[in-house]
């Protein structure tokens, strides 16, 4: 029996991907590298956990030199408390894995290399998340990292085809084993009966992340100067950051709020289901998942565009619209008056995502593709 060892954060997007291989002819296993575990995994999978154990004593100034020094603090932290590498191979020992799989880049890959390098004979697959490439390697102290995981990576599966160029770019020279949603797929028919017909809906859903990455103000200001053509609809934001509620706040504006991690995926969807328009606002990212729930649930999307991805899925004007600016609020204010002013157009992209989400979206196409890249290594 083949045996699978991920190397993942306790996310939404890694459970849902576990939950592909429920029933499969593989041994998994799960190393929790945040050592967070929280997670109620319906798949049987090991779960290696509780692993960060101290050496020695904290010291006074540990976390100032953590924070101000992280090259330094990561050259003394072996004689601190136990690494990601050194329990990593302890796991190897232990249960000899036929693949090693992880996900993301900089907290789940960097940490891992040293091991990964001295059992070569391992396979390697690296699924790229987000920012991973695109963002970092404009970086060099990351970039350099970067390439020397993807040197060492035999298998490489990304969220978009931009970040496939990205690492051939990065010199990466392994297989590529194609383009997956970072989530996985969709269950269609479980959605379905929050799917309110488009003539009926009358929200405004907004992504409100302001972080690194979201730019999450932008949009809300933009609805502030035009809240009167837009009285008609209810602004209602999800996965909000702090910063934008104080905003919000300040302002007065009769939004309704969802902050950080309040909502479960499927309350999500039920609101991407009662949405006519959906927008999403950053300048840095991989093909956002909540894109494609807009996708599958008919809400007419509006979607920054960082390093071409959104295009990916999106035809400007057909169906969705894409923001070329997420700085720019007149560009962002042009898309949401065009999108309410041109409903048959929305009614119509509806129509097209629904193809989208049935040919390239749906849980089970999806699923047969995440198990057929494991067997195809061993085939």
């Amino acid at each position: 029996m083949i045996k699978i060892l991920f190397i993942a954060m306790p996310s939404i997007h890694f459970i849902r991907w576990i939950e592909n291989l429920e029933n499969s002819n593989y041994k998994l296993y799960w190393f929790d590298i945040l050592d967070r575990d929280s997670t109620d995994l319906s798949t049987s999978i090991h779960k290696f956990t509780n692993w960060k154990i101290r050496k020695r004593k904290s010291f006074k100034g540990e976390y100032l030199l953590s924070n101000n020094f992280p090259n330094l603090y990561n050259f003394v932290k072996p004689l601190l408390e136990n690494t990601e590498n050194e329990y990593l191979e302890y796991i190897i020992k232990t249960i000899n894995p036929d693949i090693i799989h992880s996900f993301e880049m900089q907290s789940c890959s960097y940490p891992i290399l040293k091991t990964m390098n001295k059992y070569p004979k391992i396979n390697w697959i690296y699924s790229c998340w987000g920012s991973d490439l695109f963002y970092y390697r404009n970086l060099t102290a990351h970039k350099n990292k970067i390439i020397k995981v993807l040197k060492r990576v035999n298998f490489l599966i990304t969220d978009c085809n931009r970040d496939y160029f990205i690492a051939k770019e990065l010199n990466f020279k392994g297989q590529f084993k194609g383009v997956i949603p970072g989530g996985s797929g969709y269950e269609l028919d479980k959605f379905s009966p929050f799917y309110i017909p488009i003539s009926e809906r009358k929200l405004i859903l907004i992504k409100g992340y302001q972080h690194n990455f979201g730019r999450a103000i932008e949009v809300v200001k933009s609805i502030q100067n035009c809240l009167n053509e837009l009285s008609r609809y209810q602004i209602v934001l999800f996965s909000t950051h702090q910063i934008v509620i104080d905003y919000v706040k300040k302002n007065n504006l009769n939004f309704t709020i969802y902050n950080h991690n309040q909502l479960s995926q499927l309350e999500v969807m039920k609101l991407m289901g009662k949405s006519l328009i959906y927008i999403g606002n950053s300048i840095s990212d991989g093909m956002p998942n909540t894109l494609l729930e807009s996708i599958v649930m008919g809400s007419f999307p509006i979607q920054s565009n960082p390093g071409l991805v959104s295009e990916e899925i999106i035809e400007n004007k057909k169906n969705g619209l894409i923001i070329n600016d997420p700085y720019n609020n007149d560009e962002i204010i042009k898309c949401i008056l065009f999108a309410i002013n041109n409903f048959e157009m929305v009614k119509q992209a509806a129509v097209i995502n629904s193809e989208i989400a049935k040919n390239r979206l749906e849980y089970n196409f999806i699923k047969d593709k995440i198990n057929n890249i494991y067997s195809s290594i061993y085939k």
